[in-house]
């Protein structure tokens, strides 16, 4: 059975972490006759290879290293890029909010360099679909390249195709999709088609980097009519120093990546009811060039 999990002793082709005594950390592609080098000393791949994961080695210059397999998280960050990958804080939030479940149908755009696309290959596992759509085609190559670097193989649940979300997402069956992950630079302009591609009850979340970018794409959603009201949110990450007594939060953090913006899908013909709002005064003004809800007046 099919689990895309490597297990057993470590092979050429691998990608392994090596982490020393002070917590830096170094991912390396296991080649045969290959020399990783350090500021403390030489390690040779040959040494690694055909061990289980888990265990210590020692630099040529006395520098000790643990050597593990990378988790996803790890992978993700230090993997081959063509586009800027969606970190795990990101990837995490969406697979939870966006209540990714396995056997799942998804469909994601655009791929980049695979990061998100592995994280939902691992949520709805080898009996749901991922349809992934990327622009271009070396993005897409990347793309397919780490995915089947991470699972050791093709993954039976994804697809990938090379071209533009709005001429290719109508090609599938209305109403056939469970959920839509837009990553992508003008994820407003593909409200229509998500609409018409989602099944009742179905959701769809953007991944967006600006503020700009957040207005348009909730407002866009909030006239569709038939989308609840959207949820904007980012997500800060801060990890602590824990050392005896001295308890305190690390001064670097994981700041602002990006925003996220789920709703969820009405069944056809159903209008969301309308958000009782006092909108900000200017907030609707004459510099505003975006979509206006329903229960806003045209300035």
């Amino acid at each position: 059975m099919w689990s895309g999990v490597r297990r057993g002793p470590l092979q050429p082709g691998e990608w392994v972490r090596l982490v020393d005594a002070k917590g830096r950390r170094h991912n390396i592609n296991l080649v045969e006759g290959k020399t990783f080098h350090t500021n403390r000393g030489g390690l040779e791949h040959d040494d690694i290879i055909g061990r289980e994961e888990g265990f210590s080695i020692t630099a040529t210059s006395g520098g000790e290293y643990l050597v593990f397999r990378p988790l996803l998280s790890e992978f993700v960050v230090s993997m081959p890029r063509g586009a800027a990958v969606v970190y795990p804080k990101d990837a995490a939030q969406i697979v939870a909010m966006a209540d990714i479940f396995p056997g799942a149908r998804v469909v994601e755009a655009g791929a980049g360099s695979g990061a998100l696309s592995c994280s939902l290959l691992r949520a709805i596992g080898p009996n749901g679909q991922l349809v992934s759509f990327e622009r271009r085609e070396e993005f897409a190559e990347v793309a397919r390249k780490n995915v089947e670097q991470f699972f050791a193989g093709p993954h039976p649940a994804w697809s990938l195709t090379v071209g533009d979300l709005v001429e290719e997402l109508p090609k599938l069956e209305d109403h056939s999709v469970d959920r839509v992950v837009l990553d992508m630079l003008a994820p407003w302009e593909c409200v229509d088609v998500v609409g018409k591609a989602l099944r009742p009850g179905g959701l769809v979340v953007a991944y967006v980097a600006t503020t700009t970018q957040l207005s348009k794409v909730t407002e866009t959603l909030r006239a569709h009519g038939e989308f609840t009201e959207p949820h904007p949110w980012e997500t800060l990450v801060r990890e602590w120093h824990v050392e005896g007594l001295a308890v305190r939060p690390e001064h670097r953090m994981s700041g602002h990546t990006g925003f996220l913006v789920t709703s969820r899908r009405m069944a056809p013909g159903e209008r969301a009811p309308i958000k009782k709002r006092r909108p900000a005064p200017g907030a609707y003004g004459e510099d505003y060039q975006g979509p206006r809800p329903a229960d806003v007046p045209t300035a």
